[in-house]
């Protein structure tokens, strides 16, 4: 069958699971008993082609509402327009709820999920080149690590995930009495929060995913892979969770020391919890003599711990197990081994964490806290690494009053007693963020001898987080220095001459731009591989993704699967975050596919030799090329002043904080000026998604493909993007930016006094960039080659259109400086509730 056959057949099938089901399911909104919704419903695509078809002839959001208002509801006064307003917001944001269900019910039809990147493919392969042996090799030292975050990209409250898990199922049992129930339930329930959510909050919506989708799915990949390899004896450790909610402090003043007690006192209960009821299943099958009783006294004894009336005891726990599986395999011929071995899997897997918690702080409020104890105990602060690291002291615990800098102080100890009760994997990470160089990693191995460990092995990974592009050029001589410390090196021997390393996509992109952000990246993990091995160090690579291109998202199996030998990948470490961890690990189905995606993509550049990702000399040197320009260009407009002013005064920035979906504030510090070093990527990336501008995903990157075009190299390029995975993946992966993107929507902007010149240039280039992209990729329209990400796109982008024009209107209209305040409610209001559909309906747009 021909490539193009294979494309149009991927179009058709989301058509035909999705977008014609979309059609008949939404018109049962318009049949549902809820107030305003047959009224405003009916009037929707109405809205939505008047929106599509003015915004064509130039006309503003202000004079679209107007003119709508005028030829399709005349009469009605502005309290009635005002009211349905809000009501097209509301149908509109249970039109992405339908959406999401229906792709969730056809997850499996529209993923070849025994296809390339599955574990059963990948599989097949190693066995024809014979490989397998190689792969057992691998395979002991080999994992990867979701680490599930709760920063703030998520808008749908807990009881709406609940009903977009019920309607999933009734949809793919076409249930229309069910389908009908839920969206009626759904119409009545709110999305939006009265209050910010804790920590703690946090922390509860996201142990829902490990209890009720990686729990199992994890379970199944490992089970399914020990099945697969001969000879395999033993369990593998193919999968490890981590967990930010309750741990990251970095710039949320709201976690506390005790905040992250409680997160990991709940996720050993709740695991505790899954082992109860697998038990409990087993013991329905193993109903024989002796080994029933064992296994009844293993689950009183998990009981009883959960209602803590006993300590858990996990060596215990796990002896328990294996004295049965024994049982089994010596007096009942080996019968429903396989079930107790796949509990033992998860065993293996989660022990008593279920999750690792990372506790995350910034370097300038880590160098507060000590500076601090130095002051406390008199101290004259070293000016060199290899000073601090020798220093010797002993805090006495006195507390400062300042709580950010006690929490620090406090924190260290905080692991020691997790690892007491949760293993020694409960909490073993502190991620520096904001990293500037060996003295950040220094201040805190010595706050953590001083205030926890003493002269005692430090049983704290310290990872450095690289962040600006400055500071990826730097990260080697950085690590250089550190592997060079003795103190340093004694404590790497003492944790397996390991050392991870963390690199931030989402930051590395705010600063630099999205070509060298990630091109910078690329060359900092080539380097810190280098001079860990140089060092005998294994380096791992803890990538900090968000949902988006310009956070580091995108394809991630295309991601992982272009980086090749050069770069250390025996683990395979990313941030899962938001609406990410709904659509990629919402259901058991999603959560294997995509974890299964992970395992290959690091497994493939471990044992198979590809040309593709080997970078010629001449490729590196034209990559370096697109890399400076897309700076220089990316840079001036960041330079500009208009650029900040353009996000306070165009964009919904200022009104994220008002959504109520996180518990952490959307900027460092307290200062009332915005200043974009402490704005978070996660609303600096969300307001210009909101404005359907998406700059931080393609901008610069147009500029330098013209540039090196232009100057008689166009072939060149074309080359680099046929034979290099990573260039290839890193063109598509903005695709999907430029995609979302759509300008019609602010070409209003072009004639403002103001921002006129400054919107005309970011637009100039999203042309520029969309023109060079198709040219150099030979697509005749962007994501030509992924066809059903691009009718996903496209159906969701339709959907929410008319919202974006309320959200214009409403944002156009609180710039008036004649509005009364009651209006101003009003309009702010409205505004705060067109993120949720907006950011919903991306999916990944933060």
């Amino acid at each position: 069958m021909e490539v193009n056959e294979n494309l149009a057949l991927s179009a058709a099938n989301y058509e035909n699971h999705v977008g014609l089901k979309f059609q008949l399911y939404n018109s049962l909104f318009l049949t549902l008993p809820l107030d305003g919704i047959k009224n405003t419903g009916i009037f929707i695509p109405v809205l939505n082609e008047f929106c599509l078809a003015k915004l064509a002839e130039g006309h503003s959001p202000v004079k679209i509402i107007a003119q709508f208002f005028e030829e399709y509801k005349d009469g009605e006064n502005r309290e009635e327009q005002i009211n349905f307003l809000f009501k097209v917001i509301q149908y509109i944001e249970r039109q992405v709820v339908l959406v999401d269900a229906l792709e969730d019910a056809a997850y499996g039809k529209l993923n070849n999920l025994s296809g390339k990147g599955s574990l059963s493919e990948f599989m097949m392969r190693m066995e024809r080149a014979g490989n397998l042996e190689d792969l057992m090799n691998r395979l002991q030292d080999f994992s990867i690590r979701p680490v599930l975050t709760a920063h703030p990209t998520q808008f749908y409250p807990g009881r709406v995930l609940a009903i977009i898990t019920d309607l999933t199922d009734a949809i793919q049992e076409n249930d229309l009495g069910a389908i009908r129930m839920c969206l009626k339930q759904l119409g009545k329930t709110p999305f939006f929060q009265k209050e910010k959510p804790t920590p703690y909050d946090e922390a509860i919506n996201l142990i829902w995913y490990l209890q009720n989708v990686f729990y199992q799915s994890a379970g199944d990949i490992t089970a399914a892979m020990r099945r697969s390899l001969p000879n395999w004896d033993g369990t593998l450790n193919l999968i490890n969770l981590g967990f930010w909610p309750g741990g990251d402090r970095d710039g949320n003043p709201f976690v506390s020391v005790n905040t992250t007690l409680q997160v990991a006192s709940r996720l050993r209960d709740v695991l505790l919890q899954c082992y109860y009821q697998d038990l409990r299943n087993l013991r329905r099958r193993i109903s024989f003599s002796g080994v029933y009783e064992d296994l009844m006294a293993i689950e009183k004894m998990v009981l009883r711990c959960i209602r803590h009336q006993d300590e858990w005891d996990f060596k215990v726990f796990r002896s328990s197990l294996h004295k049965v599986l024994n049982d089994l395999h010596e007096h009942h011929d080996s019968i429903f081994v396989e079930l107790v071995e796949e509990l033992l899997d998860r065993v293996a897997l989660f022990g008593s964490h279920f999750a690792s918690i990372d506790l995350r702080q910034d370097s300038r409020e880590i160098k507060r806290a000590f500076d601090a104890v130095a002051d406390q105990l008199g101290l004259e602060v070293p000016s060199t690494p290899e000073e601090l690291f020798a220093l010797e002291a002993h805090w006495e615990g006195t507390l400062t009053g300042d709580d950010r800098v006690d929490d620090t102080l406090q924190s260290f100890r905080i692991i020691r007693e997790i690892q007491a009760k949760n293993g020694p994997k409960g909490a073993h990470r502190y991620i520096i963020s904001n990293c500037r160089g060996a003295m950040d990693v220094a201040r805190v191995f010595a706050l953590a001898r001083w205030t926890a460990f003493g002269d005692e092995k430090i049983s704290v990974d310290i990872v450095p987080l690289f962040e600006t592009i400055d500071d990826l050029v730097g990260a080697g001589a950085s690590m250089n220095t550190l592997y060079s410390e003795s103190n340093y090196r004694r404590h790497l021997t003492q944790r397996g001459n390991k050392q991870t390393i963390m690199l931030g996509f989402s930051d590395g992109t705010k600063d630099g731009g999205y070509m060298s952000a990630n091109w910078n990246i690329y060359r900092a993990k080539e380097n810190l591989t280098r001079i860990s091995k140089l060092n005998d160090i294994d380096v791992v690579f803890f990538d900090g993704r968000g949902g988006p291109p310009a956070r580091g998202g995108g394809n991630t199996h295309n991601f992982y699967a272009s980086l090749g030998q050069q770069i250390a990948s025996s683990e395979i470490q990313l941030t899962v975050q938001g609406q990410t961890i709904s659509s990629n690990f919402g259901t058991s189905e999603s959560a294997q596919f995509n974890m299964e995606q992970l395992i290959t993509a690091g497994l493939e550049n471990l044992l198979l030799d590809d040309d593709s990702k080997i970078l010629q000399p001449n490729e590196r040197q034209l990559l370096e090329e697109l890399s400076d320009i897309s700076l220089k260009y990316y840079s001036a407009l960041k330079e500009d002043p208009l650029f900040t002013e353009f996000l306070e005064e165009m964009s919904p920035l200022k009104y994220y904080g008002q959504a109520n979906i996180g518990s952490r504030p959307s900027k460092r510090g307290q200062a009332k000026k915005l200043e974009l070093d402490d704005l978070r990527a996660i609303p600096f990336v969300g307001a210009w998604s909101q404005l359907k501008m998406n700059i931080p995903g393609f901008y610069g990157l147009g500029k330098a493909l013209q540039d090196i075009s232009e100057a008689g190299r166009l072939h060149e390029v074309q080359a680099l993007y046929r034979q290099s995975k990573f260039f290839r993946t890193l063109v598509e992966n903005s695709m999907q930016s430029m995609c979302k993107t759509f300008f019609p929507l602010t070409a209003y902007m072009a004639s403002d006094i103001k921002f006129g010149t400054f919107w005309s240039s970011l637009n100039e280039e999203f042309e520029r960039t969309q023109q060079w992209v198709l040219k150099i990729s030979g697509q005749a329209e962007l994501l030509s080659n992924n066809p059903g990400i691009k009718a996903s796109i496209a159906l969701r982008e339709n959907i929410v259109l008319p919202l974006l024009v309320i959200q214009q209107y409403a944002l156009i209209t609180l710039r008036e400086e004649t509005l009364n305040e009651a209006d101003r409610a009003i309009f702010e209001k409205m505004v705060v509730r067109s993120l949720y559909g907006n950011i919903n309906a991306s999916r990944n747009s933060a």
